[in-house]
């Protein structure tokens, strides 16, 4: 394991996901790609976590994207497809993650770290946090489709223009008011938030969430309606059939 990738789970059944390299920003490594991979797939397999956190480490970054570093190898445009592969892989792991996710922001979430932010179930930040992929202005790259359809979903069309095409950042309280954010917090107060948020979701039924997150990856990045597979799975659970019972137990008292 990368030690700049750590995992802590909590008895609450939050685990926190940190990216901890603030000397570089948070910048990703492929190692440290490798790393959050793997310990997704850890919650996965550990039924004792009922939600994941991800945050940046240091007070001043999310995370800053890729480290720039990496590219200096680049030969051709398929080293660019390769590269964009990995994202996708990486983003779409979050994505399916089964339980909620929370995306804790302190400062900026810039390139990579905004499509992981982007691919989180909710966003707290913090007021001085800022969200853009400047690639117009710094490498003059591009996202792939499937990340620019996630941020269209999260953002509409004019402010992922403005955030790629004019490589400007959005501030926090245009994000929480285009519903990007789901809450500003005060920088000492954005841990608390974040961990009454996961005890909220926590309380809910993991069955419904699920299923709703599924539906809406599928609609989002595939535009896939084909849902007969979830609706089964959800109307077939002991946790439906238990809520039925309970709840028509209840008229009859």
């Amino acid at each position: 394991m990368n030690e700049s990738v750590r995992l802590t789970v909590h008895s609450s059944g939050a685990a926190e996901i940190v990216i901890d390299r603030p000397e570089r920003h948070n910048a990703m490594t492929i190692p440290m790609y490798e790393s959050l991979l793997t310990l997704i797939a850890q919650c996965g397999q550990n039924p004792a976590v009922r939600c994941i956190l991800f945050r940046g480490a240091g007070g001043k970054s999310f995370i800053s994207g890729t480290d720039i570093a990496y590219f200096k190898d680049f030969r051709n445009g398929r080293d660019g497809v390769a590269y964009e592969d990995l994202v996708e892989r990486v983003i779409n792991a979050v994505e399916r993650i089964a339980v909620p996710t929370i995306a804790v922001i302190d400062g900026w979430a810039v390139g990579g770290g905004l499509a992981l932010a982007t691919a989180c179930d909710f966003r707290l930040c913090s007021d001085a946090s800022r969200f853009g992929a400047p690639i117009a202005k710094t490498l003059s790259n591009t996202l792939s489709s499937r990340n620019i359809a996630r941020l269209l979903a999260a953002f509409g069309v004019p402010r992922v223009k403005k955030m790629l095409m004019l490589a400007d950042y959005i501030a926090a309280p245009e994000a929480f008011a285009c519903g990007y954010a789901y809450e500003i917090c005060a920088q000492a107060a954005l841990d608390q938030a974040a961990h009454a948020l996961a005890q909220r979701l926590i309380a809910l039924s993991p069955v419904t969430q699920e299923a709703v997150k599924e539906s809406l990856r599928r609609i989002v990045v595939e535009q896939n309606l084909d849902d007969e597979d979830l609706i089964e799975k959800v109307y077939g659970s002991v946790r439906f059939r238990d809520a039925v019972t309970a709840f028509t137990s209840g008229l009859t008292k």
